[in-house]
């Protein structure tokens, strides 16, 4: 990869920056970011995640995986999840936010939906 940083930003102005991991998923963000950013309207799903769907399909990398806050986690090739709590299921790893707590997720990403826009750092 030729960067693996990406920048996410909050609706109402909070911005991080996620480190990626490398696979054939964050591949294909990276270059759907070359063209444009994206930005993905996401809902809150029990108390632990936001999760939106991207519009549009990245190739799947799915294993068992057990979330932590800040993972950024595709979830049936078309759906972008943010944690602020832990999680176990099969998903495509995408990457982590960086030197974010789960305080500080939470209060960026708010109670209810939220808008994030995801663009290349």
């Amino acid at each position: 990869m030729e960067s693996n940083t990406i920048k996410l930003t909050i609706e109402g102005g909070k911005t991080f920056t996620a480190t990626l991991v490398n696979n054939s998923s964050t591949q294909a963000l990276l270059e759907r970011l070359a063209v444009g950013n994206v930005t993905v309207e996401m809902e809150d799903y029990a108390q632990m995640e936001k999760v939106g769907s991207l519009g549009f399909s990245l190739p799947r990398n799915d294993r068992q995986t057990t979330t932590g806050p800040g993972d950024i986690i595709l979830y049936l090739g078309n759906h972008l999840v943010i944690y602020y709590d832990t999680n176990s299921w099969n998903f495509t790893r995408i990457g982590k936010i960086d030197n974010a707590t789960q305080a500080e997720l939470k209060a960026a990403l708010g109670k209810g939906d939220v808008k994030v826009t995801l663009s290349l750092k």
